[in-house]
């Protein structure tokens, strides 16, 4: 079969060689009986790609499955919008909302059922989670860990307490040492980086990886059109190194890469690194030979921060910088997902006194701040937890009545940048901060994964004064008018133009159409005037149909104009 001596190859690199011809004798039945074998389409991506991202359970109705609730929902108000869906880890869960997954290959029957999964699959492009790194303590692997069973042993990492561990890279500020009791009543400490209900998993067992990829292979046959690779960078771990972005953690990227090419080469992956921009981009490898899509993690704080300060001149410097391995990638751009707002992916791009801005912000607009631990011990902010609905409500007017526009001018950025969109599904709809929900679990991220009942979101949105209906209907309206354009495919060229601090401005460019995007970032009318001769006099507004002498028009507050000839 072509591409299993390249397999073996990346095996034999991770493992050496007598170990990696094992694991390659493990993994070669696994790859040979899967039943995919999926043609590649004529590229990856496409203009009309646009993402949802939402919980299996966001929009719930009393007596039904919350899956078929979303398809219902999806199929009246989202069909002809999305072409993927990102349906948050479905399977049976103990903690993290999802995150600390009891069985992989089960759908939680609170949500419903594979039957659920493949009808949504009908009408839209599937994500699924790869939650690669970790695996419930509740698990049923774990509990064979703890009970010494066959297969089982060398499933989660044990490190001795003593030893020196300041140099592992943290995302929380909990301990990264879980004490255990296994059956033989001895007593062990694994490696839990994410909390004590998520234990580590051994990539250094050669059984821990054929596990994997057996469960990724399951993914691809169960209509998985992308993949997303979760917490991938912590993946590995050895001792005296800062156990983050290690060249085994991308050696594993490129093997599923690779086995995906051989069994479904139009399934894609995607790397999920909350880290700054140099890091997160590592993942593309050389643009052929690891992730295809990696998250623009850099997005969401920088242009929080340019609504902020009313001006899109740091914003507009960063995305000059924006480099694509190859035709073969491209970004992942959001603004809000189920998580909060990274604030690492800032580090050498703003001082620590305008991250301490947006803090002020956050806690005045009632959200909440989370911590990662340092190696001296001390902590520091890692993720601001909010939607970013409200990250974007002014704390200087009540009310705020530039609200609604200041948010979708935000989202207009976002997907005029080179890259397939994202939309979580609170964003669409709207949802402001769920306050009592993060006083129920006292967990800060809870402010952001309302659990909503459909009828009254159906409801609101059908009144066009509601906060909702403001928000839905001009969002449909953007994607809809961006998926028409060509020039918008995530791998067209583009060029950031110069037209002032308080205006994003980018050329998008493909090989029949221009489009000259323009988002105002301030309260303020703006003029804009363009060179002559660089660009057509008289261009007309694919939003309003209004044309615009380009040698001197003026943006009002927080508005959006998407010139074409």
């Amino acid at each position: 079969m072509e591409g299993m001596d390249a397999v073996k190859h990346i095996l034999e690199r991770i493992y050496g060689k007598e170990k990696g011809s094992l694991a390659f004798r493990k993994i070669v039945p696994l790859i040979e009986r899967s039943s995919v074998q999926r043609i590649r389409r004529n590229g990856y991506f496409s203009e009309k790609d646009v993402v949802l991202i939402t919980y299996g359970d966001s929009l719930k109705k009393k007596g039904e499955h919350p899956l078929s609730t979303l398809q219902k929902f999806s199929n009246i108000y989202l069909k002809e919008i999305f072409s993927a869906l990102h349906i948050l880890p479905f399977y049976p869960f103990s903690s993290d909302d999802g995150f600390s997954v009891m069985d992989f290959f089960l759908v939680n029957p609170e949500l419903g059922s594979w039957e659920d999964i493949k009808r949504l699959s009908s009408d839209f492009q599937l994500m699924f989670d790869l939650v690669i790194n970790h695996v419930s303590a509740e698990s049923e692997w774990f509990e064979n860990y703890l009970e010494e069973k066959e297969g089982f042993a060398d499933l989660a990492i044990e490190v001795d307490p003593t030893v020196n561990l300041s140099m592992v890279t943290r995302p929380r500020s909990l301990p990264l040492l879980t004490r255990m009791n296994k059956r033989s009543e001895q007593t062990v400490y694994v490696w839990t980086t994410f909390s004590s209900d998520q234990i580590d998993l051994n990539y250094n067992s050669i059984n821990v990886l054929e596990k994997m990829v057996e469960v990724l292979l399951f993914y691809v046959e169960e209509g998985a059109r992308l993949i997303r690779l979760d917490a991938i960078a912590y993946l590995w771990k050895e001792i005296g190194t800062p156990c983050i972005h290690l060249s085994q953690a991308h050696d594993v990227v490129k093997l599923f890469r690779k086995i995906l090419d051989i069994v479904a080469p139009d399934v894609i992956l995607i790397t999920e690194t909350n880290v700054p921009h140099e890091e997160n981009i590592s993942y593309f490898g050389d643009g052929s030979d690891e992730a295809q899509m990696v998250y623009n993690f850099t997005l969401p704080p920088l242009l929080f921060y340019s609504f902020v300060k009313e001006d899109a001149s740091i914003l507009s410097e960063w995305a000059k910088e924006l480099h694509l391995e190859s035709q073969y990638t491209t970004f992942f751009n959001f603004t809000a997902s189920h998580d909060g707002i990274g604030v690492r992916p800032l580090e050498g791009i703003l001082p620590q006194a305008e991250i301490d801005l947006l803090i002020g912000i956050v806690k005045k607009n009632n959200g909440n701040v989370s911590y990662k631990r340092n190696p001296d011990g001390s902590d520091s902010p890692y993720e601001l937890n909010i939607t970013y609905i409200d990250a974007l409500l002014s704390p200087l007017h009540d009310p705020d009545t530039y609200h609604a526009q200041r948010f979708l001018a935000s989202q207009a950025i976002q997907f005029v940048l080179p890259g397939v969109p994202a939309t979580y599904i609170h964003s669409l709809i709207g949802s402001r901060n769920w306050e009592e929900g993060v006083k129920q679990t006292e967990r800060a991220r809870t402010i952001n994964r309302e659990k909503l009942y459909v009828d009254k979101v159906i409801s609101e949105l059908k009144d066009p004064e509601s906060f909702r209906s403001r928000i839905f209907y001009p969002y449909v309206n953007l994607i809809r008018i961006r998926k028409k354009q060509q020039a918008f495919h995530p791998n067209c060229t583009f060029e950031i133009l110069e037209v002032g601090s308080k205006v994003f401005a980018i050329a998008r460019r493909g090989p029949e159409q221009a489009v000259y995007a323009f988002t105002n970032v301030s309260s303020k009318h703006v003029p804009i005037s363009l060179s002559k001769g660089k660009v057509p006099l008289r261009m007309k507004d694919l939003f309003s149909g209004a044309e615009y002498n380009t040698d001197s028009f003026v943006l009002n507050p927080y508005q959006t104009v998407w010139l074409c000839e």
